[in-house]
């Protein structure tokens, strides 16, 4: 059993005069190698007199552009989702053999197609120090990219930055930063490692665990969602392969994708601006609840329900009893041949010269013993 969950999330801006909004680029729409299954998705926007285009950018990523044609006093964005929090394996994959152990290079009819996710930045004195301390010894690519996202979620520190723009040499040099500043820097160290490596924005669902973990952290006290960044690496035969550097963990169940782009100026959720002079009011809301929760495990029913099926079940017995319904229940019985029970056919033959023959007396005369006119049935298993 599994659990869904839903998404509310509100983007909202008030202006005290009315301005002229230039066209507004919404990416609030799962992408579509999102492995977590989607059940339902809507996109309401206000002002209610405007134009939309559903498109598709270059890298695949849905988007709807936005065209305002009078001025405004707000501009309002509401997403509604729900999704389906069934719990995947994030190593359900198989590597190429030319690709198991790092470095490889990519077969040539990739290496054009993956070439704008392979460019990194020039690296500043930061980065060129922390490329200087990763082991180049030949080992397993999985392995390397799995303890690199794993030691960047050790080495930086996280936290909230409202600052526009994303960082990379800062983030090495204070040790701190938001999850799309590790998100990137672990763009660009994979890809001055000969990796292609794309930025992502989306969603990341967290969900209060059933169970206290007996070792470590038992994670989130409470449900919560919100705007998360990460990365994925292309492996040959795995395909993308998502990191979390903020988490050091493979992308799960919790990470709903909205948009994988070469540079994370391309991944923004929203972008757009208007003219004219007014001051803003802005207003942001995420909200996740469990419209869908089964008994689990780790979560059985409650005892309230226990209670109710109890009574039910004394109710059907009592029907049962009162109109002297009875229950018997059939076996297949295991027989062997007391005259010959050395041959294949009692064994390790399915069928043989005397089986059928005298299973078929059998079955007859249980029959005749234990339910006289009863039905025979006879198949194969």
């Amino acid at each position: 059993m599994t659990i869904k969950a839903s998404i509310y999330h509100l983007t909202h801006y008030k202006y005290d005069n009315p301005v002229l909004l230039s066209p507004q680029i919404i990416r609030l729409k799962p992408a579509a190698h999102s492995k977590t299954k989607v059940l339902s998705h809507s996109l309401k926007v206000t002002p209610e007199q405007h134009f939309v285009n559903l498109q598709q950018d270059p890298y695949g990523n849905y988007l709807a552009r936005f065209v305002f044609p009078e001025p405004v006093t707000e501009l309002k964005i509401e997403v509604d989702l729900v999704a389906d929090m069934t719990v995947y394996n994030p190593f359900d994959f198989f590597v190429e053999e030319s690709a198991e152990m790092w470095p490889f290079s990519y077969p040539e009819d990739l290496k054009d197609d993956l070439s704008i996710y392979l460019k990194p930045e020039p690296a500043g004195p930061e980065l060129q120090a922390f490329r200087d301390t990763i082991d180049r010894t030949p080992r397993k690519t999985v392995d390397m990219v799995v303890d690199l996202n794993a030691r960047l979620q050790k080495q930086i520190g996280y936290v909230i930055r409202l600052e526009p723009g994303v960082q990379s040499e800062q983030t090495l040099m204070f040790a701190l930063g938001s999850c799309r500043d590790t998100g990137w820097l672990l763009v660009q160290i994979l890809r001055h490692l000969g990796l292609a490596t794309r930025f992502v924005s989306g969603y990341l669902i967290q969900l209060a665990p059933d169970l206290k973990a007996l070792d470590g952290p038992s994670g989130t006290e409470v449900d919560f969602t919100d705007l998360h960044a990460w990365c994925e690496v292309y492996i040959p035969g795995a395909g993308w392969v998502g990191l979390d550097p903020t988490s050091g963990l493979l992308t799960g169940e919790s990470h709903i994708p909205l948009a994988a782009t070469p540079h994370y100026k391309n991944a923004a959720p929203i972008s757009g601006g208007y003219f004219g002079t007014a001051e803003t009011e802005f207003d942001f809301d995420m909200k996740v609840s469990r419209v869908s929760e089964h008994p689990r495990i780790t979560k059985p029913f409650p005892q309230d329900s226990w209670e109710h099926l109890n009574a039910l079940g004394e109710e059907v017995d009592g029907y049962l009893e009162a109109e002297d319904v009875r229950l018997t229940m059939g076996g297949e019985p295991t027989f062997v041949s007391i005259d010959d029970f050395q041959s294949d056919e009692w064994n390790t033959a399915a069928v043989g010269p005397q089986k059928r023959g005298l299973a078929d007396t059998l079955i007859r005369r249980l029959r005749d013993r234990f339910a006289p006119g009863g039905f025979l049935h006879y198949g194969q298993g």
